[in-house]
């Protein structure tokens, strides 16, 4: 009996102690605490969203996947679980559960550590917001401090609010809404009776209660919430027995069946976004990127980009290993507004995440050469111009000389600037190119929207110098968009988490050419189509443009072709720039990935023609002298000109060479 007394009054003596301490405490440091008003003002890290042009989910940035809600978006059974699991007597006590505290003092005495914190919800609340996850005593009374400091200023319901956004429910969500989401895929407010009781449980030990990584201890953790419930009468016995036999969630909802949609370019958006907010806001602030992305067109990009070079693997008779693959790069803009459509920046983006869309510097070869003949229309040359396509050689510098040689490394003599491009002879655009000057062509290819450096040299007409796919591509672009450029568009808007607009596209459109040139570069490319490198293109069924490009060596493959309503480009390299093999040319590699994306991209559309300003005129001339043609020409051709720059002499020579000249390759520089 004397042992029980005194056993008792130690206790009492140890409690007063205790109490003493906490007041002296609270007194004492509460300067060195930080203020509760910092709540009103605190904003969550939230997750960021990125969605297509039809607002598809497309990816989400985080560093804690949060989506606050109101509390009236939260069911009540939910909030009735967490009190009857967590704190009973919540709406009662002022911050801190002094029977709880004795409880856990006892337990914690008789275990020689800390094992049960007796921790109120305002506790909990204190701890997350402001205070290291130490287990101390001093932690312990700080945290008592900040409790009763928050009890002070905030009602029940804003604490019950602030808790279940904050709280960590384990698997990456922070908050109830995201919990909901990861593990039942629904939002919060359609949470049934047992999903609220499991989720109720978790935060105690997310690792420990976690569906994910124990079956047994989360249908343990959840009959002891169900069960707190029916103590409390929350609900009936009959409800938790019902709710006692769902099956509990296996795996995380929220996860990508397969490879992400779009990686390639969710990785240029988050690039984007990073570099005119910073990190900070991107993958905390709550961020909603809407896009210029069309989800169907990015499918039908990564397929036809795959099957592209799995029929090249085989065609070549040797697989891809280790980080050496063969790769590839799909760009498609919309003319009319820049639009970015899709964009595939490789083959596997978990294995390389290098965008060679966008960040890869190659060679385009001849995919240039219709810059150089568009400068030469915007000087005032036609399509029925003369060129000389006959050997010749270069002084580089007093010892060296560069002698530009055809693909086939023979020569035809004259040749329309038609032909020479249709046929992408070399020798004729370096003439062009020298014609025209060096200095003018770049200026020309500024205006398009070519932002890397070219040097100013004459190897520049045949490609020489490093572009990239989407560049050249957004450069076709202004001649399919009657001379009007459009800057390259991925991001159209974006708005923080309240729905305010922090950024809108302000792309304004340039008359970066003369709608003439524009048109009469197209009506050039469309003969590559029809009569030249790029044949197969034929195969769409519908009037296009393009230009096949392949460099020394066969490093790099290009096609860059349109329609009136889609420009795309297709790249086929691989990285170390290896040659990718004997005839492995922009119309055999590269071309037939960009007939099967634009065969997808144009299912079901009537097909539509280039229109002409109405300032163009046609005339009929001899294909093989460029001279206005006559009875006595075997053949002819109808072609455009700008007024003043059409032939004025007619062909007097029977037999002219006939409209259908010998299909070539694109030649390397």
């Amino acid at each position: 009996m004397k042992a029980k007394s005194f056993l008792t009054y130690a206790f009492l003596a140890f409690m007063a102690v205790l109490i003493g301490s906490l007041v002296g405490y609270v007194l004492y440091s509460a300067w060195d605490l930080p203020e509760v008003q910092a709540l009103e003002h605190f904003k969550p890290s939230i997750t960021t969203r990125v969605y297509s042009d039809s607002n598809q989910l497309l990816a989400e940035f985080f560093v804690e996947n949060r989506t606050p809600v109101e509390l009236s978006s939260v069911p009540d059974v939910l909030i009735k679980a967490l009190i009857a699991t967590e704190d009973t007597r919540f709406y009662s006590h002022s911050g801190l559960d002094y029977r709880g505290i004795a409880r856990a003092f006892v337990r914690n005495v008789r275990g020689g550590k800390i094992l049960e914190g007796g921790s109120t919800l305002t506790q909990q609340l204190a701890k997350v917001l402001f205070l290291t996850p130490e287990r101390s005593y001093l932690r312990k009374l700080k945290e008592m401090t900040l409790a009763l400091k928050i009890e002070q200023r905030y009602t029940k319901q804003e604490i019950l609010t602030l808790y279940l956004n904050q709280i960590y429910f384990g698997s990456g969500a922070y908050g109830i809404e995201a919990a909901a989401q990861t593990y039942f895929g629904k939002p919060a407010r359609d949470l049934n009776l047992a999903e609220c009781a499991l989720l109720a449980g978790i935060p105690r030990s997310p690792k420990y209660y976690s569906p994910f990584r124990s079956h047994e201890n989360a249908l343990a953790r959840r009959k002891h919430v169900l069960d707190r419930l029916v103590k409390t009468t929350a609900i009936a016995p009959a409800q938790a027995e019902e709710a006692n036999q769902a099956p509990l969630p296996t795996q995380p909802t929220i996860q990508h069946k397969g490879p992400a949609p779009a990686p390639y370019f969710v990785e240029y958006i988050r690039q984007k976004v990073e570099e005119r907010f910073g990190s900070s806001i991107l993958y905390s602030g709550g961020l909603n990127i809407y896009t210029s992305i069309n989800s169907t067109l990015q499918g039908y990009a990564e397929r036809s980009l795959l099957a592209g070079l799995e029929r090249i693997d085989a065609k070549l008779d040797r697989k891809h290993s280790g980080k050496q693959p063969l790769q590839a790069a799909i760009i498609a803009i919309e003319p009319s507004t820049g639009h970015i459509r899709a964009m595939v920046g490789g083959r596997d983006f978990n294995e390389s995440q290098f965008n060679r869309a966008w960040q890869a510097l190659r060679q385009p070869g001849s995919a240039f050469k219709p810059i150089v003949y568009a400068a030469a229309l915007d000087r005032g040359y036609s399509a029925a111009d003369l060129l000389s396509d006959t050997p010749m050689s270069i002084k580089v510098d007093s010892k060296k000389t560069w002698t530009p040689e055809n693909f086939t490394k023979t020569y035809q003599g004259d040749v329309t600037l038609r032909k020479a491009l249709a046929q992408s002879l070399n020798v004729p655009t370096v003439r062009m190119l020298s014609k025209i000057g060096i200095d003018e062509t770049i200026r020309f290819a500024r205006s398009l929207g070519i932002r890397s450096p070219l040097r100013p040299v004459l190897p520049l007409a045949l490609g020489s110098s490093d572009v990239t796919l989407l560049e050249l591509t957004a450069a076709y672009a202004v001649f399919a968009n009657s001379g009007v450029r459009r800057d390259p568009v991925a991001i159209l808007l974006i708005t923080d988490s309240s729905g305010r607009v922090l950024y809108a596209s302000d792309s304004m459109p340039v008359q970066a050419v003369k709608p003439e040139t524009a048109y009469l570069v197209t009506n050039l490319l469309k003969g590559v189509i029809d009569r030249g490198t790029g044949w197969k293109a034929r195969e769409l069924g519908r009037p296009v443009a393009g230009k096949t490009g392949t460099t020394n060596d066969y490093r790099d493959a290009w096609f860059i072709g349109y329609t009136p309503t889609l420009v795309s480009g297709v790249w086929v390299g691989y990285d170390d720039q290896r040659s990718l093999g004997p005839k492995a040319t922009g119309s055999r590699a590269a071309l037939p990935m960009w007939l099967e994306f634009m065969k997808y991209a144009h299912q079901g559309q009537e097909p539509v023609d280039f229109s002409a300003p109405d300032s163009i005129i046609y005339r009929s001339i001899d294909p093989r002298t460029g001279l206005l043609s006559t009875e006595q020409c075997r053949s002819s051709l109808r072609e455009a000109f700008l007024p003043g720059t059409e032939p004025r002499k007619y062909c007097e020579e029977q037999g002219a060479l006939d409209d259908e000249p010998s299909i070539q390759d694109e030649a390397p520089e």
